[in-house]
């Protein structure tokens, strides 16, 4: 088995950056203005993910694609198939000690890398809950990287 990425696809392109940022800020803000009530992007589900950053060392809140697994999530480092990880995954790598929120529960919770033979057994799970994960690798070279979020 190989861990190669496949060629890129000309289907689509990730949304720039700068739209994923306001994107980001006004679901979190609608987050918390209803109190927890805004819990999907369209019919998906989403966590909460409150992280410290990796240059700033501040306090972050970010909405991700909500993968259950395991006692914790599965987050997927895709940015819609972007040629660059996240921001956030920097974050992780280096304080990988986060919190979850998803709808009203909270997790303390332990991020790792996987390695590429249990990524490889891990994007079904991933695509189940949210299928443009499967899109997303065709748009890139890119190993998309998915953290194991664990119990800690």
């Amino acid at each position: 088995m190989t861990t190669e990425s496949p060629a890129p696809s000309s289907n689509g392109k990730p949304p720039p950056r700068w739209v994923i940022k306001i994107m980001t800020r006004l679901h979190v803000l609608l987050h918390r203005l209803t109190g927890g009530g805004v819990n999907t992007l369209g019919k998906d589900d989403v966590c909460f993910v409150t992280m410290t950053g990796a240059k700033s060392g501040r306090t972050l809140t970010i909405p991700l694609m909500y993968v259950p697994h395991a006692g914790g999530v599965l987050l997927v480092a895709s940015q819609g198939g972007a040629p660059k990880n996240p921001v956030w995954y920097n974050n992780l790598v280096k304080h990988p000690d986060i919190e979850v929120e998803h709808r009203g529960t909270r997790l303390k919770l332990h991020a790792r890398l996987t390695e590429p033979a249990e990524k490889a057994a891990l994007w079904p799970i991933c695509d189940q809950y949210y299928a443009p994960f499967a899109e997303y690798r065709t748009r890139t070279t890119r190993d998309i990287p998915i953290f194991a979020c664990e119990p800690r």
